[in-house]
């Protein structure tokens, strides 16, 4: 089932779920973040990567991403994307999943009416880490993403607890902190299937 508010509240407070952990939502002068009723909505941290191609580049491959094209940016307010590309950033929340429980996230809609496209995959049972975020503008125009306010919607899946889950399968997002760029495993492990979920973030 999906998790209500007072059992995300019970998870996050007992077994430190979400870290820092905004007990209701957040409204006044942001876009809002906090716990909602059948959700919680994270924040993006001050840090960004913001994709910036160069002559060094002249495909995206994410085999074997050249960290160059991806300059960090760091600021106190807000970032510009520029028209047709898009970031990563990172939540300022830091998540530990349960065994029994996934999470679906979803951009926000004041985001997504302003044609900014936010991404990011499951996060599974086991896994913990910020999550990491893509976030595209799909506009001619520069696009302006605030820091320390909402970003996203979590939804939180309760289940049976699955035979392998993200921590015992050592899955190469674990305990990522700060913007993680893409990885590839360097050896193929048993039951490595998901792996290229959060897992992401």
């Amino acid at each position: 089932m999906i998790l209500p508010d007072h059992h995300i509240r019970q998870l996050a407070t007992d077994a430190s779920m979400i870290d820092p952990f905004v007990d209701g939502q957040v409204r006044e002068d942001v876009i809002s973040y906090g716990l909602s009723s059948f959700g919680y909505d994270m924040r993006i941290a001050t840090e960004f990567r913001v994709f910036t191609p160069n002559i060094h580049n002249s495909v995206v491959d994410p085999k074997r991403i050249d960290e160059r094209a991806m300059v960090e940016y760091e600021t106190d307010d807000h970032i510009l994307i520029p028209p047709n590309s898009y970031v990563l950033g990172r939540s300022v929340e830091y998540f530990r999943m349960p065994p029994d429980v996934l999470a679906i996230v979803l951009g926000k809609s004041t985001y997504a009416r302003s044609g900014i496209i936010v991404n990011v995959t499951p996060l599974e049972p086991g896994w913990e880490g910020h999550v990491t975020i893509e976030i595209s503008n799909a506009t001619p125009l520069p696009a302006k993403v605030y820091a320390n306010e909402g970003i996203a919607q979590v939804l939180f899946l309760h289940g049976e607890t699955p035979e392998v889950s993200y921590a015992d399968k050592k899955g190469k997002y674990q305990h990522q902190r700060g913007i993680t760029l893409p990885r590839m495993d360097n050896v193929q492990k048993p039951h490595a299937r998901g792996g290229d979920t959060q897992s992401t973030g």
